[in-house]
């Protein structure tokens, strides 16, 4: 608290502020993205916006209703101010599907009947038919008869009664039936319809949610609107100039170390093929570190990927494939929902982004977009692969930190056996593939504190970890002896890249007991 207080008074954060009225007359910082929004007004196309849940979604749709209701002095001293100059106002419909929890037929009936009730009273429908498609399309007919003006509608987060229920195929098809039918009036109400908004964080073809509204123009990859969510480093170097300063005050470093911090955590998220475009930071997370000067994980921390994880194991992915996959352009514009194929689920959840595109072939090379992300999921999807819970994940990881900087091996490798304990399956591919994830999983968590490399091409070492003093090369067997091992990394080389970097080098060769299904004999060598 006492960090908050040193804050500039009247400067107002909106985390978790979802309507543009509140932002705007409470005094909440803002920053603009009226430009784009009033570019995407005047074009009028129906379109749909994909992205991860927590960049800003609601609060662009709330924006565009008070825009569309005329509400002109919202928009003081902001860019559509001086590019509108009618401020006509339009019947909206606004229905968000955010705040239910969707575990039945009737959560979403009771949503919808709930909502086209209050348009009903609004527009002064009095026909009311068992048809929810019906009814909408009477609202909207008649909204636009009472007003003289065309409807603007708008959809915030469609799909979440789907990803509330993603293990529930019944339930799925349920809502599939009646969001189909619901959304598909779009179509047929198009010469009544002014502007149709949607978002969502994926976009399910094979639900065919959208298979009627093929008209929808979906700007999830346009580079038009590449930063219509989210936060560019110049808008925070811009919107945030004193509390860039406080932070650094507080965290006794720099504002340029503040920024060079915030683009390792919370920057990375890239929504277009091109590389010259700008890469977004997650606004909620900027939002919480310049509020509490202090870093952490909070998107992260503020929804947990569990439907995620469990997907990943059930069909045995393996998770060192995770950061860096190669994934075909079509999946991720036109997501299937496959449980045989999570990746694109887990890209437009947000836990990967893009990093590369290879026109050629059409090809999307995928990673975590920054170090929230990254460490965020690995620690959670440690219990998922060991038998340590998530609490003690961090004990753990920091213990064996401290351990290989003060040069004590052995003690690394006792406790790391704790990771392997009760793998409840006899040996086979599949578990060699399992205690493979479960080395990933621990170096790839200590390169938060120190400088860790997981190898998995030909001719290098399972692993590396540099230290201060320390340059450890490991070499793990399965179904080999620790004398083995550490002969390989002589015999292969492995020492030779970090010959020159003036650090004491250990080699650590480590067998796995197959009849233990654990950690056995390791040797340690230093030179």
């Amino acid at each position: 608290m006492a960090a908050i207080s040193i804050l500039r008074p009247g400067r107002k954060f909106p985390i978790g502020i979802q309507s543009f009225a509140k932002l705007r007359e409470e005094g909440f910082l803002y920053v603009d993205k009226t430009a784009l929004m009033y570019k995407l007004a005047q074009a009028g196309n129906p379109c749909f916006l994909s992205r991860p849940r927590r960049f800003g979604k609601s609060l662009l749709l709330s924006t565009f209703e008070a825009y569309f209701r005329g509400k002109k002095e919202l928009f003081k001293d902001l860019a559509v101010e001086r590019l509108e100059t009618e401020w006509l106002e339009y019947p909206v419909l606004h229905l968000d599907l955010n705040a239910e929890k969707y575990d039945s037929k009737e959560r979403l009936e009771n949503q919808l009947v709930s909502q086209l009730e209050n348009w009903e009273k609004q527009y002064g429908v009095s026909s009311v038919n068992d048809s929810y498609s019906i009814r909408f399309m009477n609202v909207i007919q008649e909204a636009c008869e009472k007003t003289g003006r065309r409807v603007v509608v708008l959809i915030d987060e469609y799909d979440k009664p789907l990803l509330r229920n993603f293990h529930n195929p019944a339930l799925q098809q349920e809502f599939r039936e009646t969001l189909t039918a619901f959304y598909s009036v779009l179509k047929s109400a198009d010469p009544w319809l002014q502007f149709v908004f949607i978002t969502g964080v994926t976009k399910f073809a094979q639900m065919g949610i959208f298979s009627n509204l093929n008209q929808l123009n979906d700007i999830s990859f346009d580079e038009s609107y590449n930063t219509l969510c989210g936060m560019t480093r110049e808008e925070i170097e811009t919107t945030f100039v004193p509390e860039l300063q406080t932070m650094a005050a507080s965290c006794r470093i720099s504002s340029e170390e503040v920024m060079a911090r915030m683009t390792k955590m919370y920057d990375g998220y890239r929504f277009t093929a091109s590389e010259s475009f700008s890469r977004m930071y997650n606004p909620f997370s900027v939002l919480c570190a310049l509020s509490k000067c202090r870093f952490d994980n909070f998107w992260f921390a503020s929804g947990t990927p569990t439907f995620l994880l469990e997907m990943l194991k059930q069909t045995d992915y393996d998770l060192r494939k995770f950061d860096g996959t190669e994934v075909a352009a079509a999946s991720l514009s036109d997501d299937r929902a496959d449980v045989n194929n999570p990746i694109p689920m887990v890209y437009q959840s947000g836990y990967l982004t893009i990093k590369k595109y290879e026109p050629e072939f059409n090809i999307y090379t995928l990673g975590f977009p920054n170090e929230e992300v990254k460490y965020g999921f690995l620690h959670f999807a440690a219990p998922f692969y060991t038998p340590v819970p998530e609490a003690d994940t961090a004990f753990y990881i920091g213990k064996f930190v401290r351990e290989l900087r003060s040069g004590d091996v052995e003690s690394f490798l006792t406790r790391l056996r704790a990771f392997f304990a009760d793998v409840p399956y006899e040996l086979n591919d599949k578990t060699e593939r399992h205690y493979q994830v479960i080395f990933y999983l621990v170096f790839k968590l200590m390169g938060q504190f120190s400088e860790a490399e997981v190898r998995s091409g030909r001719g290098r070492a399972d692993a590396v970890v540099k230290t201060a003093d320390y340059i450890y090369v490991f070499e793990f067997k399965l179904g080999g002896t620790a004398e083995a091992a550490l002969k390989q990394i002589d015999e292969k080389g492995y020492l030779i890249p970090y010959t020159a970097d003036g650090h004491e080098l250990v080699k650590v060769g480590v067998a796995f007991d197959a009849a233990e299904r654990n950690i056995g004999d390791w040797l340690i060598s230093y030179t």
